[in-house]
């Protein structure tokens, strides 16, 4: 496929009327004349401006069937009364279309990957293959009745996954290692699991850290003063790359560990906000030495998976938490949201338009009324534009969403599934 004189974001900057072709999954052209090779299908690309696809960094898609479930409620009431007692009716079919209406909605708003953290690894593996996205997935490791180690169903499953499903459909699924919290875990499970990442060399590691206030705090009643990165980095638990969700609480400390072990924070700004969790000092991260990447969180927390959205509140409310307008350029929100992401998820070809990189891209039409007249583009997409300004979504090469239609997933049918299971699930509560 060739992309005729668009606007292109480049790692250098943005490029007006650019050539971008595709040949098989990787990006072949750049450039900004015409190339004579015939690469196929041409999309000319006036008020069109190609970006890479986003990668989100950290996400519970399946609960998609809890959007607007469990709203107005402190992030443990949350969980306690209204997440987990619906979590235990989820059977594999709820999982499978919570899932694939999830991987739907990503692909619409041009996120090409995401870092999942839930269960039936195998389910989410089929539905993301089949959709045509990448995921990292893993089984957070949660234990509330003590059980043995070996006897808990997320390290079973974990196993089994990274033996069947890591590197399947064409590489795009990966399994990673999960431990959902320190405070649902126990420091002897916590040293277990950290036993079997260091068994499978070549894996990652998924975690909640610092979401709230009172997770901070008594985790540091709990152990000694220590902070859940610090207890974390005590137990190995980043000695694997490791992928950290929220890190709103993190003290100082707790960022140059995260530098010394090479941590990424997947920052959820919308999920943080509206459970009143706080907000993660991201220019304070990057001093330290700290790669932020852009999570949505799920959508029983956010409620929606509109990746522009959501790093258009990460620079809003920075600038307001610093008392500076100048701080998170579009440029800066957009490395996050794409590059960062990709490396997080050791997808190190992908997350940027290079020639020879994974062609992960999203077209976006800015011929509208809320992006005219116009000054600087990439002004426009980031302050004016609407996720759904997506015309197009590719991933490894493949188109998997273009003006209205999904080629890989019946949408009509997922919704009505999703719609089905979920009752089903409430009838049983």
């Amino acid at each position: 496929m060739l992309f005729e004189d668009v606007s292109v974001l480049l790692p250098e900057g943005l490029r007006m009327h650019y050539y971008v072709a595709t040949e098989g999954e990787r990006i072949a052209y750049l450039g900004a004349k015409r190339p004579e090779k015939n690469y196929g299908e041409t999309i000319r690309g006036a008020h069109r401006l190609l970006v890479p696809a986003f990668y989100n960094c950290h996400s519970h898609t399946a609960m998609t069937l809890m959007r607007g479930y469990g709203e107005n409620l402190k992030l443990q009431d949350w969980l306690t009364t209204r997440i987990f007692p619906f979590e235990g009716h989820l059977d594999e079919e709820a999982i499978y279309w919570g899932t694939l209406l999830g991987a739907a909605e990503m692909l619409r708003f041009g996120i090409a990957g995401t870092t999942d953290m839930y269960f039936n690894l195998d389910v989410e593996a089929r539905a993301f293959g089949e959709a045509g996205a990448k995921a990292n997935l893993s089984n957070g490791v949660t234990m509330f009745d003590a059980p043995e180690y070996e006897a808990m169903h997320s390290v079973q499953e974990t196993r089994s996954a990274m033996r069947s499903l890591d590197g399947a459909y064409d590489g795009r699924i990966r399994i990673d290692f999960s431990l959902h919290a320190e405070y649902t875990s126990t420091e002897k499970i916590v040293r277990q699991l950290v036993d079997d990442m260091h068994a499978a060399p070549g894996g990652r590691v998924h975690v909640h850290v610092s979401e709230t206030k009172r997770e901070h705090e008594e985790c540091k009643a709990r152990h000694g003063g220590r902070t859940p990165a610090r207890y974390l980095y005590d137990c190995g638990l980043f000695d694997l790359p490791a992928t950290a969700a929220h890190c709103v609480w993190s003290e100082p400390e707790d960022l140059d560990i995260f530098r010394e072990k090479g941590v990424t924070i997947a920052h959820c700004p919308k999920s943080n906000l509206k459970l009143a969790s706080g907000v993660l000092d991201v220019p304070r991260a990057w001093k330290h030495g700290v790669a932020v990447g852009m999570g949505t969180d799920g959508t029983a927390s956010n409620n929606n998976l509109n990746m522009l959205e959501e790093i258009r509140v990460f620079a809003l409310t920075q600038r307001v938490r610093a008392d500076d307008p100048t701080v998170i350029t579009p440029e800066e929100a957009f490395h996050a949201a794409s590059r960062v992401g990709a490396l997080s998820q050791g997808r190190a070809d992908c997350g940027e338009i290079r020639e020879g990189f994974k062609a992960d891209l999203a077209l976006y039409d800015l011929d509208t009324p809320w992006c005219a007249p116009e000054h600087n583009m990439l002004n426009n997409l980031f302050w004016s534009a609407c996720g759904t300004d997506v015309l197009l979504t590719m991933v490894d090469g493949k188109v998997v969403y273009r003006e209205g239609v999904w080629p890989t997933i019946d949408v009509e049918k997922a919704k009505a599934e999703a719609e089905r299971v979920k009752n089903k699930i409430l009838s049983q509560l």
